[in-house]
């Protein structure tokens, strides 16, 4: 039973509220001042992306960020990476400042308690680690992926779990609809490779196969010609980046000698170039009166894609016939096709006596 009349038990009372209200007037101020140094850096992130967001709309002289679609590809991009990298710093403060400002709290209500904690807090750590490591492999890789700008909305990308046209990244999953319409989520810890298909330029890569017997120089001249009719065409010239190139003979087979053609155009433009210019080849080459077996557009890939990623000139070389060996002594002059014919020309007679 309290003495209530013995000063000294009074004493104690009061200091023990005293250093309860200390307590509480310090954990109050904790919080204040968590909240403050919170709404600083709140204030900060927001400040530094409004000023990019607010360059790039100015640059490209529009007033909402909306209309940055009609502006260059650029600007979408840096408004698309600042906004999330700005929220990846909000959510990276706010749970930095909460967990200092709770550890505080404990370590000034009960010193002792923090320390008896730390086994059964490094167990639930390990716990949740280990359980969240996926989480935390697909936060890492999409900061990442932000970052360096290595994909961004309204790229076509082949992520290599699905290939499509990108319509939202996060830092967690990326939203690809590919092109029978199915939206794929592909978590950014699962990404191993990015093929970018919308940035820098693209090239069309076609082979033209003609019968065995067409005049190379002849064919190559109308291919040629009718690519940088499309070049000069005021509907595409402005999606072709370079003159148009043709590479030469690229396999010869018994019944089909294949030419490749290739053009440099715009990463977004290379499927609408590529269908017209198909279109224009097969206009040439019935110009010429041939008939074509095949004409593929070719994707390349490996070691070879890697050494034609430069382009190439090949030198222009006419093609040298050679005769076959006729009996000792004899001379052989091959007779030219006559174009058109329908039938081929008859075999030279022997000449030996």
């Amino acid at each position: 039973m309290p003495d209530f009349t013995n000063p000294e038990w009074w004493a104690q009372v009061g200091q023990f509220f005293a250093s309860v209200g200390w307590n509480l007037l310090t954990v109050a101020g904790i919080i204040v001042g968590a909240m403050v140094v919170a709404w600083i850096f709140q204030r900060m992130i927001a400040r530094i992306v409004t000023r990019i967001v607010s360059g790039a709309k100015d640059k490209a002289n529009v007033d909402d960020t909306m209309a940055l679609d009609r502006s260059p590809l650029a600007a979408v991009r840096l408004v698309q990476r600042t906004r999330t990298l700005g929220s990846i710093l909000r959510n990276i403060v706010n749970v930095s400042i909460v967990v200092i400002a709770a550890l505080m709290i404990v370590n000034l209500l009960a010193p002792t308690a923090l320390g008896s904690l730390t086994l059964l807090t490094a167990a639930v750590g390990a716990g949740l680690g280990f359980g969240a490591q996926n989480i935390v492999k697909d936060i890492l890789n999409g900061i990442f992926i932000v970052a360096e700008d290595q994909i961004g909305i309204g790229d076509v990308v082949d992520l290599g779990l699905a290939t499509g046209i990108v319509e939202y990244v996060s830092v967690r999953v990326t939203h690809v609809r590919d092109v029978n319409g199915t939206l794929w989520f592909v978590r950014n810890g699962e990404i191993l490779r990015i093929g970018n298909m919308s940035l820098g330029w693209s090239r069309v890569i076609i082979d033209l196969a003609v019968p065995a017997d067409a005049d190379i120089p002849e064919v190559e001249g109308a291919m040629l010609e009718a690519a940088r009719g499309l070049a000069k065409d005021p509907k595409w010239r402005t999606r072709i980046l370079e003159a148009p190139e043709v590479w030469g003979l690229e396999s010869v087979s018994g019944d089909a000698l294949v030419i490749r053609l290739v053009m440099k155009t715009r990463a977004g433009a290379k499927d609408d170039v590529a269908r017209e210019l198909r279109m224009r080849l097969k206009n040439a080459i019935d110009g010429l009166g041939l008939t074509l077996p095949q004409l593929n557009s070719i994707m390349l890939t490996g070691l070879e894609g890697a050494s034609r990623v430069r382009g190439a000139n090949p030198p222009k070389t006419k093609p040298t016939q050679i005769a076959p060996q006729a009996a000792a002594g004899a001379v052989w002059k091959p007779k030219k096709k006559p174009r058109g014919a329908a039938h081929p020309a008859p075999a030279p007679e022997d000449e030996t006596p």
